[in-house]
């Protein structure tokens, strides 16, 4: 595992995943390793119906998806990963567990830094992304424990 050259980082842009690119941040800054700032964007399902000049273009949509995610992850770089760090930014589609898996894999990562909300209830009985991700991929994992405020 030592030493760190790629450290991949998903994010799905909320709160307590900024805590994961935070850790990743100062992993790689500390063993000068690059950061692979990744977000996935998931399966968006069909649409039945008849076709119409108004009905929705699915992948028009996941066309804006794929720019917003760019300029959120370029906006995170910026913000949270010290400048001296190398990172690189990818956004990808599929099942978030099994992309992150997969491009762990493609992209040589030495490890991967990812938060956990710690749900309990139904999301808890699922597992977390975390948890499935753990499940799917040989590159060791380090989870953030990340609850959001008030839990």
């Amino acid at each position: 595992m030592l030493p760190l050259k790629r450290i991949l980082c998903p994010t799905d842009f909320s709160a307590p995943s900024f805590k994961a690119v935070s850790a990743a941040g100062e992993l790689a800054a500390a063993f000068r390793s690059e950061v692979i700032l990744l977000n996935v964007i998931p399966p968006i399902p069909a649409l039945s119906g008849p076709e119409s000049p108004g009905s929705f273009d699915v992948s028009r949509y996941q066309a804006e998806l794929e720019k917003s995610a760019e300029r959120s992850l370029a906006d995170i770089r910026k913000k949270r990963i010290p400048a001296k760090v190398k990172v690189r930014t990818l956004v990808s589609q599929g099942s978030v567990p099994l992309e992150i898996s997969r491009i762990a894999k493609s992209k040589r990562a030495d490890l991967i830094v990812i938060s956990t909300h710690g749900e309990s209830g139904l999301q808890h009985l699922f597992g977390s992304v975390a948890d499935r991700v753990m499940r799917h991929t040989s590159v060791p994992v380090l989870i953030i424990h990340a609850r959001p405020a008030g839990k």
